[in-house]
Parts: structure tokens; sequence; C-alpha cells
């Protein structure tokens, strides 16, 4: 059964840091493009970071840029999200996807044929 498992969510203060993983699992992520979303309560999925298949170019959202950073480990088939200086508005539910059809990452959710279950992340003091 091909899919993606969250973890690294939690509770944290504003400025604090949270590593997301993003764990394979019956197909490797080494060849494809991930990408990591957030959804906050009544608001639509967003994309925060993807690194492509080809080359591993990587992209982030505006919001995030300077804070974030996106990365891979083949021989763990993970893909992670390094976060800090974590804000409030950063509190969301955040998902990894698979987009096994294009060589470079986009943030269009139509894009993204595989989810994981997501992970929660608040920030609050």
């Amino acid at each position: 059964q091909e899919q993606l498992v969250e973890s690294g969510g939690g509770l944290v203060r504003p400025g604090g840091s949270l590593r997301l993983s993003c764990v394979a699992s019956g197909f490797t992520l080494d060849r494809y493009s991930i990408g990591w979303f957030r959804q906050a309560p009544g608001k639509e999925r967003e994309g925060v970071s993807c690194i492509g298949g080809y080359d591993g170019t990587t992209d982030f959202a505006d919001s995030v840029k300077g804070r974030f950073t996106i990365s891979r480990d083949n021989a763990k088939n993970t893909v992670y999200l390094q976060m800090n200086n974590l804000k409030p508005e950063d509190t969301a539910v955040y998902y990894c996807a698979v987009d096994r059809f294009r060589d470079w990452c986009t943030f269009h959710v139509y894009e993204y044929d595989t989810w994981g279950q997501g992970t929660q992340v608040t920030v609050s003091s």
C-alpha cells in the first residue's frame, strides 16, 4: 500500500522551531516532486514549500521564505520541512504530497496524486 505519513507537529511558542517529516511507504520518493501544504481553519489549502524530483530545485511561499527549508533523505525515503522562527499565522494542519508526473514542483494542489493525513502545528504563547 502506497502512503505518506507526516510527523513532527506540535505546540510551539512564537520564535520556536519544528521539523516535520514525511515518510513514504510502498514507493520511493527520490525521483518525484514533493510538496508541503498547510490548511488553517476556514482557509484553503496552500503551498508552503516543494522540492523537484529532477534536480532538487526548491520553492517556498513568500510567507515562509528565509524561515523554512526543505530537504530529502533518500536513504530514509523521507522529506523534511524545517520550520524556524515560527509565527502564530503558521498555525495549520501541514500535509505532504507527491507529484509523480512532473520533474519540477509546483503549489498546485490538483497536481499531487498522493497525500498524507496531516500533522497539526500550533504556534501560540
